[in-house]
């Protein structure tokens, strides 16, 4: 029978019908995904940059711009034409907060986090330690015309050192409590010009005697300063972006060029060009003095992704300098903090989650930060804690953090978090976590093991074992989990009734190595899992973040 001869069914049949497809259709898609067969290869979702936050630069001798790299452990090599970058001093000896080069071409650096000085001669020469046992070791200079080598302590300590070129006798204190003397450079006089991080100021000291000069003040973090040779000191304001021109005779500032905030250093070179250091961004960025122009060199969007979490479109990153906001549809990447920029900030690691808060915890400065998910501002932070990895903000306003430190995982509790209680305790190295479906705490232990915590406390549950430093955790729709192996540079899923596992991907850019005498993993790895069961991982190796869509 040709349709248009059909009889039609009354209106109010059609409309009900067309009501229970659509009922049908949103139960279809509400569904959450089943475990599928098979993964995708991993796909860019944040591009890879150099470095791993970047801090000291240098021109040496031969015109190479060089660039320190404080978590990344190494110093790197840039063009200064094309941008391209290597690593010059591999990790963990060129670990570098600042790069001196001195008369005859030789090379120091600061471990910062070892609290050594390092140095060679040149080129394929030995290494030397010249100094070691000063926490916090910063900046460092040459006197060009003497040849003596100066370095300084900041936010671990807080003085002025002359060292010994040969390493036979001990630093010679020169000056204590100045106010964070920063990256700072001998002038032709003799006399070491640089900034007071936490004075506003740049000043020259007489290493001789320590008496200092103001020369100019009113900077909200000045961060490093250069002598160009002409009468000006160039210094970099990292809250503010800044880089600013001082003359010398007057203090008179000019701010010659504002760049995102969170600069870190600067170098001269001697063609006259500036080039500038920003850490949360891994760039580097070249600028003209006579035109005003700059250009970016290198750079990327994020500097050292570590914890993730993901809801709704969009995935949080700890970002250690930054905290970040990555839009999951175009890979986009927006600031919630930045370095500096916002002096709250406490070098997160990972971030927690829950309907109204982040908690972002930082096992470098002891603390877990808090912040409002919808105004963005922190409400509050807690102190004192001991290497805590991870937290779970939870929607009674409460905590839970695990700190590597006692190898717990505690709930913090009360309107100012003073009261504790000890869910599990005897963890060997508690990593990252996760609240599971079932509302219980998993935990990846760095000993090897995934364990299932009662919130409400008890003996931890051990759901695997036998993994190769495990990171990263996120629980996936259908129930399962996936752990980062970062001693193995793969991710694996997990079932949690048997603890039988199968490999999501391998051979991944994970698992960077740590500082020597600082608890592993230094950056853990992130793992988060969408509502449509595609995973995302961060990657410490290169920077970057992926993405592995399951495969039906």
């Amino acid at each position: 029978m040709p349709l248009s001869s059909r009889r039609r069914a009354p209106s109010w049949i059609r409309a009900s019908l067309v009501l229970a497809a659509g009922a049908l259709l949103a139960a279809c898609s509400s569904a959450p995904p089943t475990r599928p067969a098979a993964w995708s290869a991993p796909e860019t979702l944040v591009a890879p940059s150099s470095f791993a936050g970047v801090h000291g630069l240098a021109v040496d001798a031969s015109g190479r711009l060089l660039a320190g790299s404080v978590v990344g452990n190494a110093i790197w090599e840039v063009d200064r034409q094309s941008g391209a970058t290597r690593v010059f001093v591999p990790a963990p000896e060129g670990q570098a907060d600042d790069i001196a080069v001195g008369p005859r071409g030789e090379l120091a650096w600061t471990n910062y986090l070892m609290g050594m000085l390092r140095y060679r001669e040149r080129d394929g020469a030995p290494l030397q330690v010249l100094a070691k046992d000063l926490p916090g070791l910063n900046s460092l200079d040459f006197d060009r015309q003497s040849g003596k080598l100066y370095a300084s302590q900041v936010f671990l300590g807080d003085a002025l050192w002359e060292i010994d070129r040969t390493g036979q006798k001990p630093p010679r204190l020169i000056k204590k409590d100045m106010g964070g003397f920063n990256g700072f450079e001998v002038g032709p006089d003799g006399w070491l010009y640089g900034p007071l991080w936490f004075k506003g100021q740049v000043v020259k000291i007489n290493p001789a005697d320590g008496a200092m000069t103001v020369i100019a003040d009113g900077f909200q973090i000045p961060a490093a300063a250069n002598l160009d040779g002409k009468g000006h000191l160039w210094v970099v304001d990292t809250r503010t972006g800044e880089l600013v021109r001082v003359e010398l005779a007057t203090g008179r500032k000019t701010v010659a060029k504002r760049f995102t905030p969170s600069l870190d250093n600067l170098a001269i070179a001697p063609d006259g060009t500036i080039y500038v250091s920003n850490m949360a961004n891994n760039a580097v960025d070249a600028f003209n003095p006579a035109t005003g122009e700059s250009r970016r060199l290198t750079g990327g969007a994020v500097a050292v992704p570590a914890g993730l979490k993901a809801e709704g479109g969009k995935l949080w990153v700890a970002d250690i300098f930054g905290f970040r906001e990555v839009d999951l549809a175009s890979g986009a990447v927006s600031d919630i903090f930045r370095m500096q920029r916002e002096p709250e900030l406490e070098y997160p690691f990972a971030v927690g989650l829950s309907k109204t808060q982040f908690a972002l915890a930082s096992w470098f400065t002891g603390t877990v930060q808090l912040v409002d998910r919808a105004t963005r501002k922190t409400t509050s932070i807690l102190h004192g804690l001991k290497a805590p990895y991870d937290a779970i903000p939870m929607d009674d306003g409460s905590v839970i953090v695990a700190e590597l430190g006692t190898g717990s995982v505690t709930r913090f509790s009360g309107p100012k978090h003073e009261q504790q209680q000890i869910l599990a305790s005897g963890i060997q190295g508690p990593v990252q976590m996760v609240l599971g479906a079932d509302d219980a705490v998993y935990v990846t232990e760095a000993a090897g093991r995934l364990l299932r915590v009662p919130a409400t406390g008890g003996a931890p549950a051990v759901v695997a074992q036998g993994l190769q430093m495990p990171e990263g955790l996120a629980q996936t729709p259908w129930g399962s989990f996936v752990v980062a192996e970062a001693g193995a540079q793969r991710l694996v899923e997990i079932n949690p009734a048997d603890g039988s596992r199968r490999t999501i991907a391998a051979q991944l850019p994970i698992g960077l190595a740590g500082s020597p005498g600082l608890p592993p993993p230094n950056v853990p790895t992130g793992v988060a899992v969408g509502a449509d069961g595609s995973v995302y991982v961060s990657a410490d190796r290169n920077n970057a973040i992926y993405r592995i869509r399951p495969a039906r």
